[in-house]
């Protein structure tokens, strides 16, 4: 308050070093965008890209905080970072909105620039994917030659997704679910289990607004369809600029996404509602 008396209600306009570049060190962001062309819609690639890989850090860092309060029996605290989480993703798949320009003639002018270099290879995005519980050992594989990326990662890999941790919450909420889903193998992916839909069926019985329960999981819900529309936004921005090429990553690029879509992210929240009342 001194300050904007001081100043007539001015902003501030002297300092030894810029206060908001301190906090978000905006130069250094912007600093990183080094292209390796001269064509201009590049820039909009690289950018994006890098966005996206902010997202996916950020959404990482909600579901640790998910999981946390999960771990901790705190079904509301658990809300917050669900809720963030999912629009995060919105964000996320806002992206490739700003890419809709792009055909193939724009793509190739500089594509052949990114050598083998694909977004397969986002540690990141990984780290999103373990926590959503597609879990694949061999997918760590690229980054054995950078330890502390792999070791992050294969730490992700071996800890509960969050599904794992909604399961085990509901146990201690007393539903009753089978050894074979609390103590299964956290390094593969959750097969659906008719345990898991049934206990599922049973909390949306309660619709009353006590019920948190329903709540994460109508939470969930929203985040795993927003997911959904990142691959398949994905999906149509590969079609569109790429068809059915080989990707830089040595994919088979359209395929294999479609093949990644078909993974289901917490998929008894969904199967569970043909059995709803």
């Amino acid at each position: 308050m001194r300050r904007a008396r001081r100043n007539a209600g001015d902003p501030t306009l002297e300092f030894g070093r810029v206060p908001y570049d301190d906090y978000v060190h905006a130069s250094t962001l912007h600093g990183l965008q080094r292209t390796l062309s001269d064509d201009a819609g590049e820039m909009s690639f690289l950018v994006i890209s890098q966005v996206m890989e902010l997202y996916f850090g950020l959404i990482h860092f909600e579901f640790t905080q998910l999981q946390q309060r999960l771990r901790a029996d705190d079904v509301w605290g658990a809300l917050a970072p669900a809720r963030r989480a999912a629009l995060h993703l919105e964000g996320l798949t806002a992206g490739w909105r700003t890419l809709s320009w792009m055909t193939p003639a724009d793509f190739n002018r500089f594509r052949n620039l990114l050598g083998e270099g694909s977004g397969f290879q986002s540690a990141m995005y990984r780290h999103l994917e373990f926590r959503l519980g597609l879990k694949s050992a061999p997918l760590i594989r690229p980054f054995r030659r950078q330890p502390e990326v792999h070791a992050a990662l294969t730490a992700t890999l071996e800890e509960p997704s969050v599904w794992d941790d909604v399961l085990a919450l509901l146990a201690r909420h007393g539903h009753d679910l089978p050894a074979e889903v609390l103590d299964r193998d956290r390094t593969t992916e959750h097969e659906p289990h008719p345990a898991v839909e049934a206990t599922w069926v049973r909390v949306y019985r309660d619709a009353g607004p006590a019920n948190l329960l329903r709540q994460l999981g109508e939470l969930l819900t929203e985040i795993a369809e927003k997911f959904g529309d990142w691959r398949y936004h994905h999906l149509r921005a590969v079609a569109r600029t790429m068809g059915a090429k080989v990707g830089t990553g040595g994919s088979t690029g359209l395929s294999w996404l479609r093949r990644s879509m078909d993974r289901p992210v917490f998929p008894e929240l969904f199967s569970a509602r043909t059995l709803m009342d």
